[in-house]
């Protein structure tokens, strides 16, 4: 990696929209640095509805076997249904962790527990279709892992700014 990736950010969406899109915001911390203290925080102070966990992958839970590096996720839509709770840490997580061993595989991180991958993660409470939530996780967090450790381009930033006035948000609906 060309630069230090303690504390460096991303964010991503995957998915076609509502309600089986995912959106992703990814912190990156190193092992035992200031970042990953202060994250690991959340993962020790669960809330109702909101279940940090230490995202695996296997077919039966005696077969578990944790992402590397490390990834833990939290969900940013408070879980409250069975369904949602379901598909979030079912077919999100799955996906969470796909996409991270694609970011591996691609060079971007290493396969080691130097860093710890934080993972915020929005599952709509209306979605319904566990591979396109499944499928729209993986992309969400391998394109906020790239922007995380590759940094934004700084073409997009300067376009951004140019744009500052005309910038919208599909929550707002003023003028």
């Amino acid at each position: 990696m060309a630069r230090d990736i303690d504390g460096a950010i991303g964010e991503g969406w995957g998915g076609e929209g509502p309600p089986d899109g995912v959106h992703v915001n990814v912190v990156l911390a190193r092992r035992g640095g200031a970042t990953a203290a202060a994250l690991m925080t959340a993962f020790t102070t669960p809330r109702p509805g909101h279940t940090p966990v230490l995202a695996c992958v296997g077919d039966h839970p005696t077969r578990y076997e944790p992402v590397w590096p490390p990834l833990v996720m939290m969900n940013k839509a408070t879980a409250e249904t069975d369904r949602h709770q379901t598909i979030t840490w079912g077919a999100a997580q799955l996906g969470l962790g796909q996409g991270l061993l694609d970011a591996v595989a691609d060079g971007l991180l290493e396969p080691t527990d130097e860093h710890i991958v934080f993972v915020a993660v929005y599952v709509n409470p209306d979605a319904d279709d566990e591979t396109a939530v499944r499928r729209a996780s993986r992309a969400a967090i391998r394109k906020a892992i790239g922007m995380a450790v590759e940094g934004r381009d700084p073409a997009a930033a300067r376009a951004l700014v140019e744009r500052r006035d005309e910038v919208t948000n599909p929550f707002y609906g003023g003028e």
